[in-house]
């Protein structure tokens, strides 16, 4: 569990990252044994790309380093539970396991709406933990969008002058 909630601390700060170009705050890391071999955070706004996710950029950068498409011997740690897209690349990617901060009821698929991870009926199914570090991950979370209603607010105020 400690090496579970260092990594995901590296998450965290990808996830800050994302937070400070304005992009929802969301970060991934991939490790190989015991050293992180990907790094990504959210930038879809920032790349104009709806393949920007914090998931698929760190698989990118994993693949480079392993030089193979499969990942078999990785661990994932990402700081919300990923989406249809990313869950379907960690299953394509053959990563074993998943590690996740806070859950997502609005487009999760790993146990919210769906549970592509755990699909007995694909060929690949990741080990999953839920609830590393939560509260710290629904907190950057929570202060991001705070932040961005009142940002959005002042800008409204502003146009009606």
């Amino acid at each position: 569990m400690d090496e579970d909630i260092r990594y995901m601390r590296q998450a965290l700060t990808q996830a800050r990252k994302a937070a400070a170009l304005g992009e929802v705050p969301i970060g991934c890391v991939i490790v190989y044994e015991g050293k992180v071999i990907g790094r990504g955070y959210n930038r879809r706004n920032t790349d104009k790309s709806t393949l920007a996710h914090a998931e698929i950029t760190a698989i990118k950068k994993a693949t480079r380093i392993i030089g193979d498409w499969r990942l078999e011997d990785c661990t994932l740690y990402v700081t919300l539970e990923p989406c249809q897209m990313c869950a379907g690349a960690i299953i394509q990617a053959r990563i074993p396991r998943v590690v996740i901060g806070a859950m997502n009821p609005k487009a999760g698929c790993a146990g919210s709406i769906f549970n592509i991870l755990e699909e007995p009926a694909f060929n690949h199914q990741a080990e999953v933990t839920r609830g590393v570090l939560e509260e710290e991950c629904s907190q950057v979370l929570k202060e991001f969008f705070h932040d961005l209603r009142i940002r959005n607010k002042i800008l409204k105020e502003g146009e009606k002058l």
